[in-house]
């Protein structure tokens, strides 16, 4: 599982990844959390408002920060 925490790296994607990070170990997951910062990249999966977070490719949130339980359930959901 490739999850990617999409944003030129603000303190709000900075929590992002935090969180991420943490509902992989969380969730006892198999998964790859990346940064993305290249605005051509970001631009590329439609997000005009960061932070955003995608999972295998699809974004699941953009514009605010996740909640933990939220991006859990992802990743549950994607398992």
């Amino acid at each position: 599982m490739i999850i990617e925490v999409l944003g030129p790296g603000c303190p709000k994607c900075t929590k992002t990844y935090e969180l991420a990070r943490q509902a992989v170990t969380n969730t006892g997951a198999d998964a790859e959390v990346t940064k993305i910062t290249d605005l051509q990249t970001i631009t590329n999966y439609g997000v005009m408002i960061t932070p955003a977070l995608a999972i295998n490719g699809e974004v699941k949130i953009a514009g605010r920060i996740p909640k933990l339980e939220d991006i859990q359930k992802w990743i549950m959901e994607e398992k």
